[in-house]
C-alpha cells in the first residue's frame, strides 16, 4: 500500500525534520504537537528550535501545502510517533507521553493504517502499545484477534545538528509487530533513506537503540573515569589519551563534564530497568557519567576557597556544541547546584543558542543569561562547559580568574 499522507505525532528534533523529509518527497504530511506555540511557529514556516538547515527545508514545504501542523491528530495512510521517553524515579521508562499520544491517535486510526514508534522505547514497549490500541479500538480486531493495523518500531539514529544528513544517508532498522508490518514500514522509510534498512521484530528494534546508546555511554564513561584518576594522579588526561590513541586499535574518546541529552543519559537506564541483575557494566558506566558534574563542582569549590560571594561564568548550557538542546545537560545540572551552593554569588549561563534561561535556571534568583564578553568582566572563575564554536578561543583574562575548561578545549593555546 503506498503511502501517499502520513501524520507526525510530536514536531520536535525529531519528528519536525522526519516531516520535512518526507513532505520533500512528495509526501502530504500533517503534523501534530501538544505545545500550540510550536504549532504557531511551524505553521508560519519558522522553526522552534536551532538545527543546521532547518530553516531552509521548513518554510518551502509549509509555503507549498506539503506541511501542514495541528494540535490534534487526522487520519492518514501512515502515522509516526516521535513523543520523549523520559525516564521515572526508579530510572524505568515513562511511556506516558506515548500512551497518549496512542490515546489521542485512536478515534482517527482506520484499517490498514500504518503506525511506527520512532520514540526510545525499552524492550515489549511496541507490543504494550499494541495492548493500548486494541483496548481502546476493539472493532479494528478481527476474528483471528489480530489488529488491522500495523505497528513497527524505527528508532531514530540522528546527531543534532546532522539531522538532515543523517536522516537520509544512516542505515534504519525496522522492527515490526508482525513480518508484513516491519517491511511495510520499510517501504515508507525507502522513499527517503538512502542507507540500508534492516528488517527485524519490534523488540530487538527496541534493543538495538538501548545498544548503540549504551555503548557510546560506556566508552565516554571510560574516559571520564580516565580523567578522574589523571587529576589525582597529576597527568594531563588530554595529552595522555592523544598518546594511547596513536595505538592502532585503540580510539579513547574525550572526557567532558558529564553526559545528557535525550538518547545516551536515558537510554541505557532502559537496560538496566529490563534486566538489572545481568546489566552491571551499563549500570556503573551511568553512574559515572552522572556523577561528574558533581566532580566539576568540586574542582570550582576548590578554586573559590573561602569566597561565599563569587561571580562565575559557566559557558555554554545545550548538552553538546552549537545546538540549543538542553534536555538532560550537565551543564545545567553544573549551573543549578552552583546557584544553591552560593546562593550570595552570582552565576552568569552564557549560551548563545538560546534567548531565555529554561524554568529550571529562571527560578533561580541568583542565575541570569549573559552576553560572553560582558560575562567576563569582574569575575571570579570562568567554567567552560560546552564547546559551542563562540568559546573556541581562549578569552583573555585577569590571572587571578581561575579557569576550569572541562572540554580540553583551550589546554593548547
Amino acid at each position: 500500500m503506498a503511502i501517499e499522507t502520513l501524520c507526525v505525532v510530536g514536531l520536535g528534533y525529531i519528528g519536525l525534520p522526519t516531516s520535512i523529509v518526507f513532505a520533500e518527497k512528495g509526501v502530504r504530511v500533517f503534523g501534530v504537537d501538544v505545545n500550540p506555540d510550536t504549532v504557531s511557529a511551524i505553521s508560519s514556516g519558522v522553526a522552534p528550535f536551532v538545527e543546521a538547515e532547518i530553516a531552509e527545508h521548513l518554510a518551502p514545504v509549509v509555503a507549498s501545502g506539503m506541511m501542514t501542523a495541528s494540535t490534534t491528530p487526522t487520519s492518514a495512510d501512515a502515522i509516526i510517533i516521535a513523543v520523549p521517553t523520559p525516564f521515572l524515579e526508579d530510572k524505568s521508562a515513562d511511556l506516558s507521553y506515548v500512551q497518549a499520544a496512542g490515546e489521542a491517535l485512536a478515534p482517527v486510526l482506520q484499517s490498514g493504517t500504518l503506525i511506527v514508534l520512532e520514540s526510545t522505547l525499552p524492550p515489549g514497549a511496541t507490543e504494550l502499545f499494541a495492548t493500548w490500541i486494541r483496548e481502546a479500538r476493539p472493532d479494528l480486531v478481527d476474528e483471528n484477534g489480530s489488529l488491522l493495523v500495523d505497528i513497527a518500531h524505527c528508532p531514530e539514529r540522528v546527531l543534532p545538528g546532522r539531522v538532515f544528513i543523517e536522516l537520509v544517508t544512516n542505515d534504519r532498522i525496522v522492527g515490526g509487530l508482525t513480518p508484513q508490518a516491519a517491511t511495510r514500514a520499510k517501504d515508507m522509510y525507502s522513499l527517503i533513506c538512502e542507507g540500508n534498512i534492516l528488517e527485524t521484530d519490534a523488540k530487538t528494534a527496541e534493543m538495538s537503540k538501548c545498544v548503540e546508546n549504551s555503548f557510546r555511554d560506556v566508552n565516554i564513561a571510560f574516559a571520564n573515569e580516565l580523567s578522574l584518576v589523571c587529576d589525582t594522579l597529576g597527568i594531563d588526561v588530554w595529552e595522555l589519551i592523544e598518546l594511547a590513541n596513536h595505538h592502532p586499535r585503540v580510539n579513547i574518546l574525550k572526557p567532558g563534564p558529564g553526559v545528557g541529552g535525550h538518547c545516551l543519559a536515558i537510554d541505557p537506564w532502559f537496560i538496566v530497568a529490563a534486566d538489572p541483575e545481568n546489566s552491571r557494566l551499563i549500570r556503573m558506566a551511568r553512574e559515572v557519567n552522572d556523577a561528574k558534574p558533581d566532580w566539576v563542582i568540586g574542582k570550582i569549590q576548590t578554586a573559590l576557597g573561602a569566597n561565599t560571594t563569587p561571580v562565575i561564568t559557566t559557558l555554554g548550557l545545550a548538552f553538546k556544541p552549537d545546538i540549543d538542546d538542553l534536555r538532560e545537560s550537565p551543564a545545567c545540572k553544573v549551573v543549578t547546584k552552583l546557584a544553591k551552593l552560593y546562593p550570595h554569588g552570582e552565576i552568569r549561563a552564557v549560551e548563545p543558542n538560546v534567548t531565555s534561561l529554561p524554568v529550571e535556571l529562571d527560578s533561580l534568583p541568583n542565575v541570569h543569561l549573559a552576553d560572553y564578553a560582558a560575562a567576563l568582566d569582574n569575575v571570579d572563575v570562568a567554567v567552560l562547559l560546552v564547546d559551542h564554536q563562540e568559546f573556541k578561543k581562549q578569552p583573555t583574562l585577569p590571572n587571578h580568574v581561575v579557569v576550569i575548561d572541562t572540554r580540553g578545549t583551550w589546554r593548547a593555546q
